[in-house]
């Protein structure tokens, strides 16, 4: 759908003057009357900069957002915070501050081999003889001829402006069966929506099968012992189908770490959840298994990036580094006159790396906090996602900047409101560490 305001609906330039200007200083990207606004890097929806902290609220657990069929597993290994994910309950941290917190579960995962809740990852399953056409009409990467049974691919979808809708992992687990594993956006509704016009001949819809991840050095002995010599023959972002006792399952070699890892898709969810994780933890055991949240902090390092905080609908492909996501060889897939017509005009913000000076990052951020030209102190921009990286030994971030000051090197200042300060931090590349995955590939 369209979200320009036509002449005839938008309201006139004096409505709301004390709100908009207020808005602007929050927001200098914001403009309300702009049809070309996704193009020129501004937005109708602001980043919300207010500097409001954290909260000492708790979160309200009822029946409007979704239990994943791990939930009650998640809670008896100790997980304390949870955010909402996909209208599902997502864990966030297990390991208490006092006993390290973060950074302990960061531990576990690069030392030994750890076990994620990813339910959240709910699988979008396009069926049917058109499956592979219809697919590629959604995403911008070439299905068609890059992707073949048992193939995984990180894929985009766009809308007609070039916004990004989602960015999941697309798993091609039959010559008529195509599953998308969503990040947080409703991909179920916009597939239909489109199909609806568009007429393929697919049925799309949600199946119970929820995935579980399994990430770390010690991931492939322990997927051996489960599994056997399969889990040898399996390549970077290939799947295939397997038995575990009687729960079948796609093993995939992707992962949300950039360690070795994989993600075992369980059918049958529901009924089955309770069995495959007591299997999983059993096994474990002889390789010191631990249940942690998937880790931010390991994500960031690897330049993997996190629908809703470094992107969203209201950026595009390019501003957020994934260009060679975009195949413009494809006779057709949504937005590409868009994505075109952006990519000759050239960008006005880009998503940068950042070192960060001060004291180390060992808990989320709670806001998006702006970024400032140090000598006029104006705004450039905000920090979408910051932690300490224990690899690097120094604090590291994500942050949408005006496209002057992305060049390598340049200074800028950061307004941290966790009682950090101002703080420098000079402008990188991403990924931190690690940037041709030879790691998870090994």
């Amino acid at each position: 759908m369209d979200q320009s305001e036509s002449p005839e609906t938008r309201e006139p330039e004096t409505a709301l003057p004390h709100a908009e200007a207020h808005l602007a200083v929050v927001d200098e990207t914001f403009h309300t009357h702009d049809d070309d606004w996704l193009a020129n890097g501004r937005r109708h929806v602001p980043v919300n900069l207010r500097q409001s902290g954290d909260s000492a609220a708790r979160m309200l657990i009822s029946t409007r957002v979704r239990k994943s069929p791990y939930w009650h597993l998640s809670e008896r290994h100790g997980c304390y915070a949870y955010s909402v994910y996909n209208h599902m309950y997502h864990p966030r941290a297990y390991v208490r501050p006092e006993d390290g917190g973060l950074l302990k579960e960061y531990e576990y995962l690069t030392n030994d081999v750890t076990l994620w809740n990813v339910a959240v990852e709910r699988q979008i399953r396009i069926k049917g003889p058109d499956a592979l056409a219809f697919a590629d009409l959604l995403v911008t990467r070439d299905l068609v001829n890059h992707c073949p049974v048992n193939q995984a691919r990180y894929v985009i979808l766009c809308n007609e402006h070039g916004g990004i809708i989602n960015d999941p992992v697309l798993l091609r687990v039959a010559e008529d069966e195509i599953w998308l594993s969503i990040s947080d956006s409703d991909v179920c509704l916009w597939a239909q929506g489109v199909n609806f016009a568009a007429g393929y001949d697919v049925t799309i819809g949600e199946i119970d099968v929820c995935p579980v991840q399994i990430q770390g050095p010690k991931s492939r002995p322990l997927m051996e012992k489960l599994f056997g010599p399969l889990v040898n023959d399996i390549p970077y972002y290939n799947v295939r189908p397997a038995q575990l006792g009687d729960m079948r399952v796609i093993i995939s070699r992707t992962g949300f770490s950039a360690e070795v890892g994989y993600e075992i898709y369980l059918y049958d969810a529901t009924a089955k959840a309770d069995q495959l994780w007591d299997t999983l933890v059993e096994a474990g055991r002889e390789f010191n298994l631990q249940v942690i949240a998937p880790s931010h902090i390991r994500r960031l390092e690897a330049g993997i990036l996190s629908y809703g905080q470094d992107m969203d609908v209201e950026t595009n492909p390019f501003e957020v580094g994934l260009d060679r996501h975009v195949h413009f060889s494809k006779p057709e897939f949504i937005g590409k006159q868009s994505l075109l017509e952006i990519r000759n005009r050239g960008l006005t913000r880009k998503l940068v790396g950042l070192r960060m000076q001060g004291d180390p990052i060992d808990w989320y951020i709670q806001d998006f906090w702006p970024v400032q030209d140090p000598a006029t102190e104006q705004s450039i921009g905000y920090v979408s996602s910051a932690f300490f990286s224990p690899k690097l030994g120094f604090n590291i971030a994500f942050a949408m900047l005006q496209i002057a000051y992305t060049d390598d090197d340049t200074t800028v200042e950061v307004m941290r409101n966790d009682g950090g300060g101002p703080v420098t931090a000079e402008v990188c590349r991403f990924p931190f560490f690690d940037p041709n995955k030879d790691l998870p590939k090994s």
